[in-house]
């Protein structure tokens, strides 16, 4: 077997395995062990791996590794700003709704210590302030929706129809010019009577989900107060939003 062909299949084996050890790799192509040392050197040459005590380990998997690691923390940064732009816009002694979702539940963390009248239909947000002396905290009921962790359907919305509120924060699947949108009909039918029964609709969103058209329509943009997003909005969204007259902070 050619040098050229042996290093082919050495950087697939370790491609595919991360790190191999070098009695293995020696034994699968059945070579010696000078001349797999000098393929190592070679593809460490080329920057395809790196060698180490008794093996070598692929630059490519640690490398896009990384690339994974560095956009899961930029996404959560981008989430942060977000849930600690929108909690500056609320005051205490409201009263507040709030629904599902990890953008609404980052606005949750940055209300710790607050006093606020709380209503929402969210596990994780009614979990974050379980043991909150400070916020009024009130669960709609209604049916569970394991993959979201939020209650919906007609309790829920019975619920919801019962009671006004100063302020809803809510989280959605899409914004496009059509208006908001989210991912099902049973999500959308809490989410309008979160809307119906609220002075003011605050929605969490980061850049991704402008343009997006989620399967059910929501409300039209005139619906919406105020939109908190990073930085990264496109900028003919800038221009929609305030054609519609909707608020926009960038965190």
């Amino acid at each position: 077997m050619r040098a050229a062909e042996r290093q082919i299949k050495i950087h697939h084996l370790i491609r595919t395995q991360e790190f191999i050890d070098a009695a293995t790799l020696a034994s699968k192509l059945d070579v010696s062990e000078s001349s797999l040392r000098r393929d190592l050197m070679e593809l460490e040459r080329q920057g395809l791996v790196r060698r180490v005590r008794g093996g070598a380990v692929s630059l490519q998997v640690q490398a896009e590794s990384r690339g994974i690691r560095v956009a899961a923390t930029r996404t959560r940064e981008e989430t942060q700003r977000i849930g600690r732009a929108a909690a500056a816009l609320l005051e205490d002694g409201q009263t507040v709704i709030m629904d599902g979702g990890s953008t609404v539940g980052e606005v949750a963390r940055q209300l710790l210590g607050h006093s606020l009248q709380l209503i929402t239909n969210s596990i994780l947000i009614a979990q974050i302030f379980s043991d909150s002396k400070s916020m009024e905290l009130t669960l709609t009921g209604g049916y569970l929706y394991p993959r979201l962790g939020v209650l919906l359907g007609p309790i829920c919305e019975e619920m919801l129809s019962r009671v006004a509120a100063d302020v809803l924060v809510m989280g959605i699947g899409g914004v496009t010019e059509a208006g908001l949108s989210n991912t099902n009909t049973l999500v959308v039918g809490s989410e309008r009577k979160m809307i119906d029964v609220s002075r003011r609709v605050i929605v969490v969103a980061d850049h991704s989900k402008f343009g997006r058209q989620a399967m059910a329509h929501l409300a039209p943009l005139e619906a919406v107060d105020t939109i908190v997003t990073d930085q990264n909005l496109p900028p003919r969204f800038e221009k929609l939003l305030e054609r519609c007259g909707v608020e926009l902070v960038v965190a």
